[in-house]
């Protein structure tokens, strides 16, 4: 099954964290996105401090491609999709991946209760 992970699905995923064995099982046999804006995210909550990774961001990125994770680059079409969602949530990380889930109509894992709000299928 196709699905796209939002940001902190990666890193819990990749630290062996907060995961229920059944959505653990999902990730491990399921065709798995990762937007290109989640990386993004994570080089910068990285560069301040608030994100720390063995190894760094080089070691996140080569661990995301290992497990075999697809990254998404951001279309244009995405950040159309991202002028016209609701404003629910501030996040622009969030809005970005909101929008490329609901244009390539793939469910996002998400624990983002806001994330919910919207008109996509979610999965938590």
């Amino acid at each position: 099954m196709k699905q796209l992970l939002d940001t902190h699905i990666v890193l819990w995923f990749l630290n062996g964290e907060k995961l229920s064995p059944n959505l653990r099982d999902r990730i491990i046999f399921g065709q798995n996105f990762v937007s290109a804006a989640s990386l993004w995210e994570v080089a910068i909550k990285m560069n301040i401090g608030k994100y720390e990774f063995v190894g760094g961001f080089s070691a996140f990125c080569q661990l995301v491609r290992q497990n075999g994770f697809e990254i998404l680059p951001i279309k244009d079409e995405y950040m159309l999709g991202v002028f016209d969602l609701p404003f629910i949530h501030r996040d622009p990380f969030d809005r970005l991946i909101i929008a490329t889930a609901k244009y390539e109509n793939i469910p996002l894992i998400t624990a983002d209760e806001s994330i919910h709000q919207y008109d996509i299928e979610w999965i938590w």
